[in-house]
């Protein structure tokens, strides 16, 4: 059983201190910056139907073996190697002989004494709980045609629109119609429905238009006893255990090293196949255990920050944190992450508490993933959780976000100013009704650029232009982090009905989707799906977490209107600039100043080549009518009083509605936009 030491409750881990006297002695900073770094590519397992060679970077150990396992648990070992001292400070083992399906563990002898075993940094198949790694042929877990796999191909980040999910939430619940609940092969099953007959899993997702999903972490983690899966124990995975293999819990059979990666693929592959790309969320700013993980059984001290005293220093709230700023680790989050790239055909990385990492580890990391596939985007939150001895300018920070070429951050001005600060449940932003957040609002909607009528002196967690592109900005309203924004606004509406609530969301997202940057939703919200209130569900049962696809028939308009607010951002590049001189030329506000809770402004889509020449876009947080001058000449109704459809709003005879300009109302809570397409010429 995978055994939880440290932590705490942001990381999905309980918080259990270790006693003052069990810390593992490590070398001063000074020493483990010096200690000699090893660039080969053949880090720990090099095998073949012939031979089997070992090699592992410990340079402060004093002697290492290698012990050869039959089964993934519960056998003794077959042999013992001892590994001989090699170059850069590696040992080395090797074997005249195959051992596929054989498993392995290292030992590694420090200051006089055997540490515990591990299957090491690098294991990329592993057993049950992830205790042995495992000597696997991968060119066996390919599914057919992953030769010519290929994910979307996109111009810019700016084009995507991305769909962060739980893989128990997505399919556990019965009413999915998935067979395979809670596991990677939930989303290569076609033909899903609801109870209603509506479609779910991944036809869901093709219906609903998003270009790629954004999976929580997948790699093997540690709160989850893949020998007791009965059990149904819930986390989320943000305690990192083994990085460079897939979770077991979802598999169909975590006992088997093989299962989990071919399973993990099929279901890359499937959503290739319906021209959805992957995310994968990676924690590589700490680990799930101090002293017992991998990092320090292999080389006790040298992959962590530490306080003056020694102690671990804590910037991602769970116990640790990882130095990036450290040769060997810096090399291992790049070719970590390129591994995942390469074997699993991954599309895109979020990093979660990137702000740990510094940018030249960052900058590094997309360089690397661009020479495998420039389709690569990488993200991350652009902030820590608590102080880090890495000096400010130094880190990956939102702030630094410039400095970063080929990084986006996730942009907490629009999430804040929108539906209400993320840390008071019952504060509210211009979606619900609260004034003083519509300069901030705006900060959002130019995706953090420079922008000569948008004053940063008036923005709530931003007071300078820290994009310099709008690539470089994830908007977004909710996460699984907090509450999702449907408990949100119940918390903060209190008096609302769920109608009301339904169109707070409606405005919220249509402010996201409309914005420059690219727009993030949590996974359900288009289906009005919530969390009963559970603020930090990382470990809550999946009576909290599971999405009821019921839902998506009893809020069909809701799902309408999602869909084809996405839909009307993929059809219309005036909502995606890729340069921060377009948004500032082709980007006009009205003047608003005298009205609050009304934001208004005109995008030039000629310029773009948009086919509609000029868009208006109003938004309207108040629970009153408000009133816009808008040029005279044949407008397009594409939003209106809490609804929308991308090729315009129909009338009661099945028609384009249409508006002849002048004084317009925006009605309350809702957004209004109008559409003038090019003039047609004989």
């Amino acid at each position: 059983m995978k055994l939880i030491t440290l932590g705490a409750v942001l990381c999905g881990v309980s918080a259990i201190p270790l006693a003052a006297d069990a810390a593992l002695p490590h070398s001063p900073d000074a020493v483990l910056d010096a200690l000699p770094a090893y660039g080969g590519d053949d880090l720990e397992l090099t095998a073949t139907t012939t031979s089997t060679r070992f090699r592992l970077w410990s340079p402060e150990a004093d002697s290492v073996r290698v012990m050869i396992y039959p089964t993934d648990r519960n056998s003794k070992p077959e042999r013992v190697i001892g590994m001989k001292r090699d170059t850069a400070g590696t040992w080395t083992a090797e074997l005249n002989s195959g051992l596929y399906g054989k498993f392995y563990t290292f030992a590694i002898n420090y200051r006089g004494a055997w540490l515990n075993e591990t299957p090491g940094i690098w294991a990329k198949a592993v057993g049950t709980n992830g205790e042995r790694a495992a000597i696997i042929d991968f060119s066996d877990t390919n599914p057919e045609g992953w030769a010519d796999d290929r994910g979307p191909s996109l111009a810019a980040i700016t084009d995507a629109v991305i769909y962060e999910m739980h893989h128990r939430d997505f399919s556990v619940d019965p009413s999915s119609g998935i067979v395979h609940k809670g596991k990677f092969l939930a989303l290569t099953e076609n033909g899903t429905h609801n109870p209603s007959g509506l479609a779910t899993g991944i036809d869901h997702l093709k219906e609903l238009g998003v270009t790629h999903v954004h999976i929580l972490p997948s790699y093997d983690y540690n709160s989850v006893d893949e020998a007791n899966l009965q059990a149904n124990t819930y986390n989320w995975g943000y305690d990192p255990w083994n990085y460079n293999a897939p979770e077991g819990s979802y598999s169909t059979d975590p006992a088997n090293p093989a299962a989990r990666v071919r399973e993990m693929k099929r279901m890359v592959k499937a959503l290739h196949d319906a021209g959805i790309g992957v995310v994968m969320d990676v924690v590589y700013n700490h680990t799930a255990n101090n002293d017992d993980s991998n990092f320090s059984l292999t080389a006790p001290g040298y992959f962590y920050r530490h306080n003056p005293d020694g102690s671990y220093s804590d910037a991602s709230g769970c116990g640790n944190e990882t130095a990036s700023d450290r040769k060997m680790m810096h090399d291992y989050i790049v070719n970590s992450a390129a591994y995942w790239a390469k074997e699993y055909h991954i599309d895109g990385f979020r990093f979660d508490l990137m702000a740990i990492h510094d940018i030249e580890t960052m900058n590094d990391v997309v360089s690397r993933l661009h020479e495998i596939n420039p389709d690569i985007f990488v993200y991350g939150e652009g902030w820590t959780a608590g102080a880090s001895p890495l000096a400010a300018d130094r880190r990956a920070l939102k702030e630094n976000v410039a400095k970063m070429n080929g990084v986006a951050v996730f942009s907490d001005d629009i999430r804040d100013a929108v539906k209400g600060h993320y840390s008071d449940a019952s504060d509210r932003g211009f979606a619900t009704g609260k004034m003083g957040n519509e300069e901030t609002v705006k900060i959002g909607i130019v995706a953090s650029t420079a922008h000569p009528q948008v004053d940063y002196s008036k923005g709530n967690n931003s007071k300078f232009a820290y994009a310099s592109a709008p690539t470089q900005i994830i908007n977004y309203v909710s996460c699984h982090d907090d509450l999702s924004l449907t408990d949100k606004l119940a918390v903060s509406m209190p008096e609302s009905t769920e109608e009301e609530r339904q169109r707070a969301a409606r405005l919220a997202q249509t402010i996201v989707f409309t914005s420059q940057g690219t727009p993030f939703m949590f996974a359900g919200e288009e289906v009005f799906r919530d969390k009963k209130g559970v603020h930090n569900s990382y470990k809550s049962p999946d009576s909290i977490n599971a999405i009821d696809w019921e839902l998506k028939t009893r809020n069909a308009s809701q799902f309408d209107y999602y869909r084809e607010l996405i839909a009307l951002r993929k059809a219309h590049p005036a909502f995606r600039m890729t340069k921060a001189d377009e948004i500032a030329r082709n980007l006009k506000f009205e003047d608003t100043r005298n009205t609050p809770l009304l934001i208004d402004y005109t995008l030039n889509g000629r310029a773009m080549g948009d086919e509609w020449h000029t868009i208006r876009v109003a938004f309207n947080g108040s629970d009153e009518p408000r009133s816009i001058k808008v040029p005279k000449g044949e407008w397009i109704v594409v939003a209106d009083d809490g609804n929308l459809r991308a090729d315009g709003l129909l009338d009661s005879e099945g028609r384009v509605r249409s508006s002849r300009g002048g004084n317009v109302t925006v009605a309350p809570r809702s957004a209004l936009i109008l559409a003038r397409p090019a003039t047609k010429t004989k």
